[in-house]
């Protein structure tokens, strides 16, 4: 019998032996970090965002071209920010569904009004085939363990011409640029996070925050998956030289 063969996982950024020592402890490491700052995450997006961060992700996902009656899958939802904006636009007719492997997060949403909450990962969407008319990840592509199997699941729950919108953070190219976001994410906001919250857990969650914004994978390379995955008319658009938002449709 011939044998398969092996598919290459693809990584959203190398293993951070400062947070984690192995691949396989990565998925513990951050349900139990984003567990443990639940209930101070907002806080901390709020002003780190310049309280811009809501307006943002809404205008995004009229970009997009979520409107009334559509079925969404807000995945990695976090505390709801996105699901809870996407209700709104999508209204009575439609429905959200909020997905997120951290029960404490789920709760968080729930308080925020999400109504439809599922524990679950990017990787195994408990979701039919073809029901689903837009996906939204919220700064999360970064969190996923394999962003092969992630791409593969949103095509699959996907109906035809349904829509992908992806935000992440990708630090600028500019050399000023980056050592400003640097000095930003990677020292002024963990500090902070944690004197307003008087948690290590808050400057440890922020500094992985950086850490994966800093190593992830190259823009081209996840839309290159995103094609592999079987993505059509995929793009990237950049506001503020540091917050992308990919695009792309299922065939």
């Amino acid at each position: 019998m011939d044998q398969q063969p092996q598919r290459t996982t693809l990584a959203p950024h190398p293993v951070l032996t400062e947070h984690y020592a192995r691949a396989e402890d990565r998925v513990g490491y951050i349900r139990s970090l984003f567990d443990r700052t639940a209930g101070s995450y907002d806080r901390i997006n709020a002003w780190m965002s310049l309280n811009r961060g809501e307006q943002y992700r809404r205008e995004a996902m009229i970009r997009a071209g979520v409107q009334p009656g559509q079925r969404l899958l807000d995945c990695a939802c976090g505390t709801g920010v996105m699901a809870a904006h996407a209700q709104d636009l999508i209204g009575d007719d439609g429905e959200v569904i909020a997905l997120d492997p951290s029960l404490p997060m789920l709760a968080t949403a729930a308080e925020r009004g999400v109504h439809h909450r599922v524990a679950a990962i990017a990787e195994q969407l408990p979701l039919p085939d073809a029901s689903i008319d837009v996906v939204t990840m919220g700064y999360a592509l970064r969190h996923v363990a394999d962003l092969s199997i992630a791409f593969a699941e949103f095509a699959r729950i996907l109906k035809p011409n349904g829509r992908l919108l992806i935000l992440e953070m990708v630090p600028p190219t500019s050399r000023s640029g980056y050592l400003f976001t640097k000095l930003y994410l990677k020292h002024l906001v963990p500090t902070l996070a944690s004197l307003v919250t008087r948690s290590d857990d808050a400057r440890r969650l922020m500094r992985y925050y950086w850490d994966t914004v800093d190593r992830c994978l190259p823009p081209a390379v996840v839309m290159s998956a995103l094609e592999a995955a079987g993505f059509i008319d995929v793009q990237r658009s950049v506001t503020f030289s540091l917050l992308t938002e990919y695009n792309a449709r299922r065939h």
